[in-house]
């Protein structure tokens, strides 16, 4: 599908409950893995992102097994052994999978070569391999440009001190703390900037923590990681909370109410707090054991807000932003610029074929509401361009998104459960 045109919703609102979270399954499928015996995952999201990731581990010796839907996958954790001596792994544009699967394969013992699309060979990942450089692997960006193909002559991971950036991604941080528990010695991290994504750290230590492993965390600034062996288990995974942002974002815009089955504050992932930005901009937030539900006002309110540790939201508040009375401004969110596209530049040249002006920062953009027309939007191979900017043509006519199937990287299903809580 080259392009498709979005139609306009006479109103919004119902129930939805998005697949399961693509940060989690993830995170678990590695710790799984690594882990004794064997784990089944269940709502497991079943994506791009996650094939690419079930496709590694079985190249790596590491077999995993799906149902027919997909959303259970059965891992035969090999307490931390790699059985596979070498494997060239193609990752497409997962930042996740390259960067969790660089320090996996260097527990193990042979050759692993990582690449991926175009894009992918853009991203930033020295940080990392600077890291596991220093625990004792062999490890080099293949083209020396510190971004994949990613080359690791692995023979295990010594462990001791070491210090990583944390401004670009919260990622190369995660990688590290999963991986550790294997290394022959224990793992001191020190972060040596600003971390940004906090609430993905949190995440990665709880599910470590599930699986039996331990991490000290001090302030988001010093990480402890004892040895320790994962032991397999039964682990559900929850809804995926920034692909939940889309439908609480069209309830926003339309005054009409969504409800997000399976999430609660108690949930793993910080994207929940994206309830919180609604909230200000005058939605109406109601909690309950089953779900968060928003309710659009009949008029929002501009705000500014630092969305660092929700960065993978920023998108939808943009396109909430249009709507609002006065500015948006969001700030602290400069490591979107090495996502899988820029989003800030890319995120403000699409905003302004709406007919707005968009301010571009460093570290954001500001977002001024206007007179809003239609517009032909370019997605960049980035599944939240697409998933985000599809919602002003609930309400503006004219609105065609090109290449809308890079959706399937998060959420295959996107257009149809949007469709679910609209009447047209």
């Amino acid at each position: 599908m080259d392009q498709i045109e979005i139609q306009c919703a006479k109103s919004v609102g119902g129930q939805i409950r998005p697949p399961g979270s693509k940060s989690i399954t993830n995170r678990a499928l590695v710790c799984a893995a690594l882990a004794n015996g064997t784990s089944t995952l269940t709502g497991a999201l079943d994506s791009d992102d996650t094939r690419v990731m079930i496709d590694g581990l079985n190249q790596l010796g590491i077999p995993v097994r799906t149902n027919e839907a997909k959303t259970t996958l059965v891992v035969e954790g090999q307490g931390g052994a790699i059985p596979a001596e070498s494997a060239d792994i193609f990752i497409g544009n997962s930042g996740t999978t390259v960067r969790f699967l660089a320090s996996l394969v260097s527990l193990g013992r042979g050759n692993y070569r990582l690449d991926g699309v175009d894009r992918m060979r853009q991203r930033p990942i020295a940080d990392l391999v600077d890291a596991l450089q220093c625990l004792g692997v062999d490890i080099q960006s293949e083209l020396g440009t510190g971004c994949p193909p990613v080359m690791v002559r692995a023979n295990g991971i010594s462990g001791g001190d070491v210090s990583i950036g944390g401004s670009i991604s919260s990622q190369y941080l995660s990688s590290l703390m999963m991986a550790s528990p294997l290394a022959r010695n224990p793992v001191r991290i020190t972060i040596k900037d600003d971390l940004v994504s906090k609430p993905y750290v949190t995440m990665t230590a709880r599910i470590m923590e599930d699986f039996g492993a331990e991490c000290d965390v001090h302030e988001f600034h010093n990480f402890f990681i004892p040895p320790a062996t994962y032991q397999a288990r039964n682990y559900e995974i929850e809804p995926d909370a920034s692909a939940a942002s889309y439908f609480w974002a069209a309830a926003a815009i339309s005054s009409g109410t969504v409800k997000v089955l399976g999430l609660t504050r108690n949930a793993l992932q910080g994207d929940v707090a994206f309830v919180d930005c609604l909230a200000q901009m005058g939605c109406q937030v109601t909690e309950g054991p089953d779900g968060i539900a928003v309710t659009g006002p009949s008029q929002l309110n501009g705000i500014d807000v630092d969305m660092n540790a929700i960065s993978d939201t920023v998108q939808t508040l943009s396109c909430v932003a249009l709507f609002a009375n006065g500015p948006t401004r969001i700030r602290g969110v400069a490591h979107n610029r090495h996502k899988e596209t820029d989003r800030i530049s890319d995120l403000a040249t699409e905003l302004r074929k709406f007919g707005v002006r968009v301010d571009e920062f460093d570290d954001g953009l500001c977002i001024y509401p206007g007179e809003l027309h239609g517009a032909i939007i370019d997605t960049y191979d980035d599944h939240r361009m697409a998933m985000s900017l599809t919602l002003p043509g609930l309400r503006i006519p004219n609105v065609l998104i090109r290449e809308p199937g890079c959706t399937s990287k998060t959420y295959p299903r996107y257009f149809e459960d949007l469709a679910q809580v609209c009447r047209f």
